[in-house]
């Protein structure tokens, strides 16, 4: 039983919503949970006495990673997000320039979030400790363990890459992305995304930093995305920022308005 009075076994009985799943009944002979209107696909039984590869457990664990996500960033009312290659080594020109925008951030007030691990994470970090600021870490769980950088201060860990990815994005008053590879080329286009089809509003800042890396891929947006295939408008071009130095990038946050409607 849990403290608001729902142990396990009521979990049976929960209804979350009419039209899309139920959790008051189960085929206790497939295992499978009912629709309302259709049966789940199959994708394989789980091991034979182990619930946790079931379904229910699944969908349960995402909800409680999502509750346990809000409810750890609830606290934090003013972050702004890093991401970027977690290959770059202290002494190297992204490392110190991430590290500086921390310390500067942190002065200001705004809490630093990165996914914890090295790199560019450990730069903001390590930059947001120098400031006296709040240094956040959103770990993931992996099979080999994921080292976590000394410069976190609070942190909370998933399992689940999506929910992870959710939580960087949620509430944070600004994205500051520095060079990296295919990892924070997902994450960039899909803030953008996100910003351009009206999910997240247009009028927190997507940073871009550096130069040299971010402006060949505005140039392949502009001239082949949007001049040659007409896939995206001109609009879209404005949707983010680049800029060369941690001074430039300081200066597009540091005025960023309040989250007030987060749109998921």
């Amino acid at each position: 039983m849990s403290e608001n009075g729902l142990g396990l076994s009521d979990l049976s009985s929960l209804n979350l919503n009419k039209n899309i799943l139920y959790f008051n009944s189960m085929d206790k002979d497939k295992g499978q949970m009912n629709l309302p209107a259709s049966k789940l696909p199959t994708s394989g039984e789980p091991e034979k006495g182990d619930f946790r590869g079931s379904l229910h457990w699944r969908v349960l664990r995402i909800m409680s990673e999502l509750i346990e996500g809000w409810q750890f960033l609830a606290d934090f009312d003013k972050t702004v997000t890093f991401f970027g290659s977690a290959r770059f080594k202290e002494g190297s020109k992204w490392y110190e320039e991430a590290r500086k925008l921390g310390t500067m951030l942190a002065k200001e007030g705004l809490a630093v979030v990165t996914g914890g691990g090295p790199g560019i994470m450990e730069a903001g970090n390590k930059g947001a400790v120098e400031g006296n600021g709040e240094s956040i870490g959103l770990n993931i769980k992996l099979p080999v363990e994921q080292r976590i950088n000394p410069f976190v201060k609070k942190s909370t860990a998933f399992h689940y890459f999506f929910v992870r990815k959710l939580m960087l994005s949620y509430a944070a008053r600004a994205y500051v992305f520095f060079p990296g590879g295919l990892g924070t080329l997902d994450e960039v286009f899909e803030i953008l995304t996100l910003i351009q089809t009206k999910k997240i509003s247009d009028k927190i800042p997507v940073v871009l930093v550096g130069k040299e890396f971010w402006n060949p891929i505005h140039v392949w947006l502009q001239e082949e995305i949007f001049g040659k295939i007409h896939a995206i408008d001109e609009e879209d071009l404005k949707l983010y920022a680049i800029v060369d130095t941690a001074e430039e990038a300081f200066e597009i946050v540091k005025n960023a308005p309040p989250r007030e409607e987060f749109y998921y």
